[in-house]
């Protein structure tokens, strides 16, 4: 077997034998090797419309082609391809269709697969500079095999969705993930957090899926409440401790305590204890780690009457979750809600009334025990993909890598 066979039979450039074979040292034809491989067709091989797949004998013209292929012998490898325009009678002049180049391509199927291989845990212009090709390249092969793997989601048999929102770029422009609970599966993401941005996915689902449909965990957003009640007014909307809890921190005991800090503004010592003791308040009392942090706590909730009522009935709040009757589940809340209007605190008031119109979607969770921990995780994630790229200005390409991050587990 001669060298160029042997080559040939490595290259598996099927249907194409091997020419003039060449090297290139770096700074010669570019700054890195270059290893120059000329491919002539085989006459005798069956050669397919890649319009329509037939056989066919007519050939219209050869046309020269570089293409490149994975590196090797440490150099860039570059096929200079003599490729056939077929004359098919059913589709007029076409290429030629061959197993290890797509159409019009100007890479290598396998140096596409190993380009969108890395691409899953390198940035673009990492594998850009390894392989020696365009940023835009790198990109397009990692967008289309991305788009080919994943391919259309799959809504069939969907029952229970979750929702939230995340930042996807700064100026408060934001985007929208819905989630499958059960196996983790992220079924759709879309720019926005409108009614009108998350419809798209409600009108993919269509009327048998949203019929199919019986609760979506989300947090206290109006629009996604309105949109599920239009398109699947059986659905459940079920609210979640996290969100709840979060807004209680920022609405009721950041604003007493600013308040309480202002009225001892003359008390220069006690003020700077209550200005100081945010995070104290705004974490769990298990959370706290340090034996001298805890006594702070309490030393600061006995001294303040108002801070010591905030903050319990904060941890009585969470109660309201571990309930799996929702008869139980509204006795408790009415009760919660007497002492919070009764407590003569102005802000907890007011969280408590506006708190009250959320409360079908809080007591819904005694029926389905959902929360938004999971959406939360894939949050976390979908930052690091966003960091690891330093940003994506390609929304679609985006939520591929978004999709592909989060296939979910088997059912």
């Amino acid at each position: 077997m001669s060298s160029t066979e042997s080559i040939g039979r490595l290259g598996s450039w099927e249907g194409y034998g091997v020419g003039v074979i060449d090297r290139f040292e770096a700074g010669v034809k570019g700054p890195r090797p270059e290893a120059w491989i000329e491919l002539h067709p085989d006459p005798e091989r069956d050669k397919r419309c890649s319009g329509c797949n037939g056989l066919v004998d007519g050939i219209h013209e050869y046309q020269q082609r570089w293409i490149r292929d994975l590196p090797v012998w440490g150099a860039d490898s570059w096929l200079l391809v003599h490729r056939c325009r077929l004359d098919c009678p059913r589709c007029g002049p076409k290429l030629e269709q061959l197993d290890w180049v797509d159409r019009y391509a100007r890479v290598t199927r396998r140096l596409a697969d190993s380009v969108a291989r890395l691409c899953r845990v390198l940035p673009i212009k990492h594998v850009a500079e390894f392989f020696g090709l365009g940023w835009e390249t790198v990109k397009a092969i990692d967008k289309a095999s991305l788009a080919q793997s994943l391919g259309p989601v799959d809504l069939s048999g969907i029952e229970v969705i979750a929702m939230d929102e995340f930042a996807l770029q700064k100026g408060h422009r934001y985007a929208t993930v819905v989630v499958e609970p059960g196996t983790k599966r992220v079924l759709w993401v879309g720019r926005g957090r409108a009614r009108e941005d998350i419809r798209p996915f409600f009108e993919l689902l269509g009327p048998e899926g949203c019929g199919r449909l019986k609760a979506v965990v989300m947090d206290m957003n109006a629009a996604y409440e309105q949109e599920v009640r239009r398109h699947c007014p059986q659905a459940r909307s079920v609210y979640d401790l996290f969100h709840v809890v979060a807004k209680y921190g920022r609405e009721v005991i950041d604003r007493v305590r600013v308040d309480e800090a202002n009225r001892l503004r003359k008390d220069r010592p006690a003020r700077r204890v209550v200005k100081s003791a945010r995070w104290l308040l705004l974490r769990n009392r298990e959370n706290i780690p340090t034996a001298e942090d805890q006594i702070r706590l309490k030393e600061l909730l006995q001294a303040n009457k108002a801070l010591m009522t905030v903050y319990v009935l904060k941890d009585d709040l969470k109660q309201l979750w571990s309930y799996r009757t929702e008869g139980w589940a509204k006795r408790f809340w009415k009760s919660w809600y007497r002492r919070a209007i009764r407590s003569r605190i102005e802000p907890l008031r007011r969280f408590a009334k506006k708190l009250a119109r959320y409360l079908p979607g809080i007591l819904a969770h005694a029926r389905w025990p959902l929360h938004t921990s999971l959406l939360e995780g894939i949050n976390n994630k979908i930052k690091v993909i966003k960091r690891m790229a330093y940003g994506f200005r390609d929304d679609a390409y985006f939520f591929l890598k978004i999709r592909a991050a989060f296939p979910g587990n088997p059912r």
